[in-house]
């Protein structure tokens, strides 16, 4: 298939391996963060650490938006759906991810609230469209990069006049989250990773440009290089990586520039400007508030907020305690450090948020990870 079998060359692959190996100085260790889930994903599924030297790391970082949802916005969601009134409209992996007390969306599905599945913001609309007399809500969710088709919905759902038609926003900005890492490190007095420098997102670069890392690199020193999700883009960014780091740079270079520029998506930044603005923080998993990081309908769309509409009260809840969601997601400790890990925490039966997404570190570790760790204690 093209544009995707050139970027997954077994042959290429070990060519950057030998030139990554070649390019690390024995002398000195570097770690690097892959900040977004979905090079998260690549980097388990087509085994990347094992072609790395020892002392080059990769660290997960917290970019999936279905992980770093805080439990409490999953609770105000179930309390919304539990309205007779209501229909809400939610992608797939946020059925399954655990609220307070063992609720979930599935859960309360099952104990009759009209939930339902969708693979977009126009099916959402479409049912707003078909059943008048329900409200119809859209659980909307992501990083900057799903946020301008929910913009777009609520332009269109306005001039269809779909008075029906609401957003329950938790849409969030990824800037914010590298920052709230790189000033705050530490978590509850837990030592935070040591970082060398950033695999920068693919697709919300796409949208909001490369430039938007460059204070990472001016104020932070840190490299940050935008990769592509196919394993030769994150194999060619982490040797981009330690050619910055031996040279004593600080840039922010784009290895992906079959689909990002500098300026990003102008139209999209615009269509989110117009619908959109900041809320003075916003609750990450892992996190807690981080100042300017999420958004919310400007007044002159309230009329489709589904938080100004139903009246919805912000709740604060605790993670499970013995799952290590938060750690993980702030690159402290890795899957298998929790010890939940596979034995109560599955795909099957998640109790955090990292096992339930498919760019969840947790899920991603299981599907393949944990095979390469079999084999590994077989070796030895």
């Amino acid at each position: 298939m093209k544009y995707v079998d050139e970027y997954r060359d077994g042959a290429v692959a070990r060519r950057i391996a030998a030139a990554i190996a070649k390019a690390a100085d024995p002398a000195r260790s570097y770690h690097f963060m892959e900040f977004c889930g979905g090079h998260t994903h690549a980097i388990s599924r087509y085994g990347l650490e094992d072609l790395l030297p020892a002392n080059v790391r990769m660290v997960h970082g917290p970019g999936c938006p279905v992980c770093v949802l805080p439990v409490g916005r999953i609770d105000m969601a179930i309390q919304l759906a539990l309205r007779p009134e209501v229909t809400l409209c939610t992608y797939g992996d946020l059925m399954r991810v655990p609220g307070s007390h063992g609720a979930s969306l599935l859960r309360a599905k099952a104990a009759g609230a009209d939930i339902r599945m969708v693979y977009s913001t126009l099916d959402a609309l479409a049912i707003a469209a078909a059943e008048p007399e329900r409200e119809v809500v859209f659980f909307a969710i992501g990083f900057e990069t799903t946020t301008p088709p929910t913009a777009l919905a609520i332009k269109l759902a306005r001039a269809r006049g779909l008075a029906n038609f609401t957003v329950f926003c938790n849409h969030v900005l990824t800037p914010p989250a590298i920052r709230g890492i790189l000033e705050h490190p530490d978590l509850d007095g837990v030592p935070g990773p040591r970082l060398d420098g950033f695999v920068g997102p693919a697709h919300v670069s796409a949208v909001i440009g490369s430039e938007a890392f460059a204070p990472f690199a001016r104020e932070f020193e840190q490299p940050v290089v935008v990769a592509g999700f196919e394993p030769l883009d994150v194999m060619q960014a982490i040797l981009m990586l330690i050619r910055q780091v031996n040279d004593g740079r600080q840039e922010v270079e784009n290895q992906y520039i079959r689909a990002v520029t500098p300026e990003g998506n102008v139209i999209a930044k615009a269509e989110v400007a117009e619908v959109f603005e900041l809320r003075d923080s916003f609750e990450w998993r892992g996190f807690g508030a981080v100042p300017l990081s999420g958004l919310r309908l400007r007044d002159a769309y309230r009329d489709f907020d589904a938080e100004q509409r139903f009246a919805m009260a912000e709740i604060s809840a605790a993670d499970n305690p013995a799952c290590e969601c938060g750690t993980i997601l702030r690159g402290i400790k890795r899957p298998t450090d929790c010890k939940l890990f596979g034995t109560l925490c599955t795909p099957e039966t998640p109790m955090g948020s990292c096992m339930v997404s498919s760019e969840g570190a947790c899920a991603a570790h299981w599907t393949y990870g944990r095979f390469r760790d079999h084999a590994r204690r077989n070796v030895a």
